[in-house]
């Protein structure tokens, strides 16, 4: 916006405008036409930097914890499944917390959200889309790793493929994740890691 405000468009080597190190270098060397707009533009790239540096101190908090236990096993069997890095796999745990409050992976799945949502009038009952009721940390993280592990395991890639045929591709990423949370509760219950036989 504030861009927009001076007229000021990328130059055409710049085609990357998602923080990138070079768009970030490019603003930094931006003078805009007045004093004030330079003043405003230098305080929030300081502002982004700070926040940078905050993440990228809290991410390696993190997983220095997540190599100690009680973190560090389960974590390890987590990031055994395609798709789960360290810091999802902390999320995972600490969202979580107890898997043995959840007696099935139905309920585990209403947890997370990965289930249809339902209407009731009198006698009569409608399946809607995605339930509403859902953590809200949890369903988005899944849905995400689901993208990624479509790219890394044949047997998800496989089955994602599978439902794009009868389904739109977001209905299907929903899909493939209750599959990796279906992963996730075999590997927590079972203390082992994922095995995953490739598809023939």
């Amino acid at each position: 916006a504030l861009l927009s405000f001076y007229g000021i468009t990328l130059p055409e080597d710049i085609t990357d405008r998602y923080w990138s190190r070079r768009y970030v270098a490019w603003l930094e060397n931006l003078s805009l036409q007045s004093s004030s707009g330079t003043m405003t533009l230098k305080t929030l790239l300081e502002e982004l930097a700070h926040l940078r540096k905050s993440i990228l101190g809290t991410t390696r908090a993190i997983c220095a914890l997540a190599r100690t236990e009680p973190y560090a096993s389960n974590v390890a069997y987590l990031t055994s499944i395609s798709g789960i890095s360290t810091l999802v796999a902390m999320i995972l745990l600490t969202e979580i917390i107890m898997l043995d409050r959840f007696h099935s992976l139905d309920r585990l799945a209403c947890f997370v959200g990965l289930v249809p949502g339902e209407k009731s009038s009198g006698d009569e009952r409608t399946m809607t889309g995605m339930t509403e009721r859902k953590n809200r940390y949890l369903r988005w993280i899944l849905t995400e790793c689901a993208w990624v592990a479509i790219r890394y395991d044949e047997s998800l890639a496989l089955d994602f493929n599978t439902l794009c045929r009868r389904m739109p591709k977001n209905q299907a990423i929903v899909r493939i994740a209750r599959k990796i949370l279906n992963r996730v509760r075999f590997v927590l219950k079972h203390q082992q890691p994922c095995i995953v036989v490739k598809a023939a």
